[in-house]
């Protein structure tokens, strides 16, 4: 890693740094590349899918979760 551009990155405020990261990941994300998934990250998407495929009635639909969501995030 590029120390001296970290040491840069750690000088700039709270707000450039999210926007820095934002741009570095929108990068790494335009070239379809992302990190890969931890054994654990692997195992919570296999046990969803196998609830799903148990249960695919079981669903909340995406225009409720995202009322609820704003919901909480408004309160």
């Amino acid at each position: 890693m590029n120390t001296q551009l970290l040491e840069q990155a750690r000088k700039l405020d709270v707000s450039e740094q999210l926007d820095l990261v934002e741009a570095i990941w929108d990068g790494i994300a335009s070239r379809g590349e992302a990190p890969p998934l931890t054994d654990a990250q692997k195992a919570e998407l296999d046990r969803r899918f196998a609830q799903h495929l148990s249960n695919p009635d079981d669903v909340t639909p995406w225009n409720e979760v995202k009322a609820a969501v704003f919901a909480k995030v408004m309160q």
